[in-house]
């Protein structure tokens, strides 16, 4: 557990304690922490004997208004044995597979060259793909399922069957029907087919048409366009915002017009891979530091300063630091306070993405820097996405000016993307004017209110009933450790066939022994539908 020094008088809500001698890890501190009520201890005293309760303290918890708390557990010894044994004897069965089907004793599905292209460059690298046909295939039934309905709180899901051990699907013609949706990030409910934001997308869509067909230099750029900019410029409290069709494309487009050769990007080890993409196309060094470890992103920062670029030892022409809001892996929320009171120590400059966070934090909706109570303007550059939390497309740029005019002639997603959808910029507006009461409703903050409360009842729920999870406590993501490969599959499996509907992760996209389920929590999610769920669970453990 983590915390503000401020808090650190939170002593009769959480202990910690420190198991099996395990060496400091996130923040600099032990990872293997195990939450216990101190109600639940014998003593208050006991809580410093021979298992020593640790208090995980902020590198500056001055700079907290507010507690902040977040939960990461080692993987147990026994547990990461078994794990990595189950991978082996996955990987062993490959093997013999693979055997067979270059004997032809068992049919093959996998893609491959023609017989008369063998001796060209290989197109398809079949040791790499060792993985996906002999692991993923396994349990591919999991993922990619099609839904027939609107991604609310509950969906209808398309039923499929397999004869070939999950190659191909045939579709039954069957639905499974209010399927509850535990994997949409649809945070504050806006991805809907009723109320004020699909009636006025209608409308434009009679109004304006679906596609622009042009790009926003040409003749694409609509008023509706331009209404949706200023609209985000307000609803962020910055000067000005840009917007893009593509959320990948937001980050991997435009880190590269800001930096390039001779700047330096100082990036979360945990970063979406759009934020790798785009740093890597930049051209820029980039270096990593740990996870939301304020030590190790000062090291860096003072190295940069103080030897400058290789070889030549010259300053940097910029350093970048590139961080998320939520870490939608691993549900944690970014240490923005200290980010920003490193990045002005050492005059960096600060790159915030906050596709997960924007309208799923802080108590007007407006994000991490909502949530610490921050000023927008001490953020360089504010990123986000409207796919989520406003339930439509695309994502943004926003910040000063200056910035933001660079980028309408700098950035490849501005001069060669084609223009938004003119519903989905509807989408948008009206989404977002719910959100902040100009509507002349409450909707918005009602919403942006469950949320919070569905959050932290939802957590913990589940911590009571003994599972593993990940993240902060106000994290609408929360990751649920699932560990070992065939977990993964039994656990989406009985999920659905109690009408939930989860997502369950796996490596290459978590480390090999922190396989998980990542929960998605929306303010649709009624009081009745979080109480079945918190009884799904509990007959899942007996089961």
């Amino acid at each position: 557990m983590t915390e503000s020094r401020d808090t650190k008088a939170a002593d009769d809500e959480v202990c910690r304690r420190v198991k099996n001698g395990l060496k400091p890890e996130r923040n600099g501190l032990a990872k293997s922490l195990y939450p216990r009520p101190c109600h639940e201890r014998p003593s208050k005293n006991r809580c410093h004997t021979a298992e020593e309760e640790v208090y995980a303290a902020s590198y500056d918890g001055r700079l907290y208004s507010r507690p902040f708390i977040e939960y990461f557990e080692e993987t147990p010894m026994m547990v990461a044995v078994l794990t990595y044994m189950s991978y082996g004897i996955l990987t062993i069965f490959g093997y013999v597979r693979d055997f067979l089907r270059h004997w032809k004793i068992e049919r093959c599905h996998i893609a491959s060259e023609k017989e008369e292209q063998k001796d060209f460059v290989p197109l398809y690298q079949d040791f790499e793909n060792f993985y996906t046909r002999n692991i993923y295939m396994r349990i591919r039934d999991n993922w990619n399922r099609p839904i027939c309905s609107v991604p609310g709180a509950k969906m209808d899901l398309m039923e499929r069957a397999t004869y070939d051990y999950n190659w191909t699907f045939e579709y039954t013609g069957w639905v499974v029907q209010d399927v509850i949706n535990l994997g949409s990030y649809n945070y504050l409910g806006f991805a809907e087919n009723t109320g004020p934001c699909a009636d006025s997308a209608a409308e434009v869509t009679m109004k304006y048409g679906v596609g622009v067909a042009s790009t926003r230099q040409e003749i694409g750029n609509l008023d509706r366009h331009e209404e949706m900019e200023k609209q985000v410029a307000r609803f962020l409290g910055v000067e000005s915002a840009m917007a893009f069709g593509m959320g990948f494309a937001t980050n991997s487009m435009n880190i590269p017009a800001l930096v390039g050769k001779g700047c330096l990007i100082l990036s979360d080890e945990l970063n979406h891979a759009s934020l790798v993409l785009g740093a890597r196309l930049s051209g820029s060094t980039i270096r990593v530091f740990k996870h939301n470890n304020m030590q190790s992103l000062e090291k860096l920062l003072r190295e940069a300063v103080v030897h400058g670029q290789p070889r030549t030892h010259r300053p940097w022409k910029k350093i970048l630091i590139v961080v998320e809001g939520i870490y939608s892996m691993e549900g944690s929320i970014v240490r923005l306070p200290e980010v920003i009171a490193l990045k002005k120590r050492y005059r960096a400059y600060l790159y915030l993405d906050e596709a997960h966070s924007i309208g799923a934090l802080g108590p007007r909706g407006r994000g991490v820097v909502d949530y610490f109570g921050l000023d927008p303007c001490d953020v360089d550059v504010m990123m986000g996405t409207f796919t989520k939390s406003f339930g439509a497309a695309g994502g943004y740029i926003a910040g000063k000016r200056e910035l933001i005019e660079y980028l309408r002639s700098h950035s490849h997603s501005a001069v060669y993307a084609t223009s938004m959808s003119p519903p989905v910029v509807e989408q948008i507006i009206t989404s977002m004017k719910c959100i902040m009461g100009e509507d002349g409703t409450t909707i918005g903050s009602e919403r942006v209110q469950q949320l919070a409360e569905n959050t932290v009842y939802f957590r913990k729920r589940l911590r009571e009933m003994g599972f593993i999870i990940y993240g902060n406590n106000d994290s609408p993501v929360v990751p649920m450790m699932l560990y070992m490969p065939a977990k993964i599959a039994a656990f989406a499996r009985e999920m659905l066939k109690r009408n939930i509907g989860v997502v369950v992760v796996g490596f290459p996209a978590t480390p090999i022994i922190e396989s998980r389920a990542r929960f998605c929590i929306s303010a649709g999610h009624s009081k009745n539908i979080m109480s079945n769920l918190a009884h799904s669970r509990y007959d899942f453990l007996l089961w």
